[in-house]
């Protein structure tokens, strides 16, 4: 099987998310514990784990970045003088902004 870039990437993520949400069930089930050493396992595991979950919501930042400016590619090139256009407007916006200050 071949998979994409994008495929690859959304099976990381929903890989990764079942591993979070399995290690948080397993700092619930073991809450109840006492000890020393279990308390600062439980500590380095639930800083790990917030970890994993930002550097996750950055890697679904990055996606749909990554994925905007594809759309945004895409529609260049189908509509390249719209687009043209388009910047042509925006700047004379600027153009027009700068000018007054």
């Amino acid at each position: 099987m071949t998979q994409t870039a994008g495929e690859a990437r959304d099976q990381l993520v929903d890989d990764l998310k079942a591993v979070i949400d399995d290690a948080e069930e397993l700092l619930k089930a073991t809450a109840g514990a006492a000890g020393e050493r279990i308390s600062a396992a439980r500590a380095r595991a639930e800083a790990s784990l917030n970890a994993a979950k930002s550097k996750l919501a950055d890697l679904n930042v990055v996606g749909q970045a990554r994925d905007a400016a594809k759309a945004a590619d895409d529609y260049v090139h189908e509509h390249p003088w719209g687009a043209v256009g388009i910047a042509a407007v925006a700047g004379l916006l600027v153009g027009i902004l700068v000018s007054r200050r």
